[in-house]
């Protein structure tokens, strides 16, 4: 094994949801070891009253890995995970339709500089909107890349799936 790959669902989603489901069955037949923490529980108490036990769950999935994983996340799953990137040693994140803010959270959006990093964005997301996404991968000078899509991101899967395979070559 390669190492892990901890990949958060968004809001009012699943573990089984397409996106972390497929980028899980390819991260596996890289032999790299997935979870999927389910934050269905969590989701109940709204978007706001998500974050700090959706941040617990993530933060105890990392700190039973044996050494830094990969966070992979999206929308809530991303914010999430990009959070808890501050906290703990990853070895990069990969976010997906990514708040730059939750309204009604203080904490807003934010990555280590030496973490590698790569957001994928919709130009249409209606959930998301670019212009916050876009400002924050600017001002950290992150890659960003904007797909023809929604919030969703479901007609870009494969373009997803190839970037996913090259950032894990690059961190492998």
């Amino acid at each position: 094994m390669r190492g892990t790959i901890l990949l958060s669902h968004g809001s009012d989603s699943s573990p089984e949801a397409t996106k972390v489901s497929a980028l899980a069955a390819l991260a596996e037949a890289r032999d790299w070891r997935t979870q999927r923490p389910d934050y269905r529980e969590d989701d109940a108490r709204g978007h706001a009253g998500s974050v700090a036990p959706r941040l617990a769950r993530l933060n105890a999935a990392i700190a039973d890995c044996k050494a830094p994983p990969i966070l992979v996340g999206s929308s809530m799953g991303a914010f999430v995970s990009a959070v808890a990137s501050l906290e703990h040693p990853v070895a990069g994140l990969f976010l997906l339709a990514t708040p730059e803010a939750i309204p009604g959270v203080e904490t807003a959006l934010d990555v280590r500089q030496d973490v590698p990093t790569l957001l994928i964005h919709g130009w249409r997301d209606e959930v998301c909107p670019l212009d916050g996404v876009y400002s924050f991968a600017a001002r950290r000078q992150l890659p960003l890349l904007v797909l023809d899509d929604d919030h969703r991101l479901g007609s870009s899967l494969p373009a997803i799936e190839r970037q996913f395979a090259l950032f894990l070559d690059t961190l492998a």
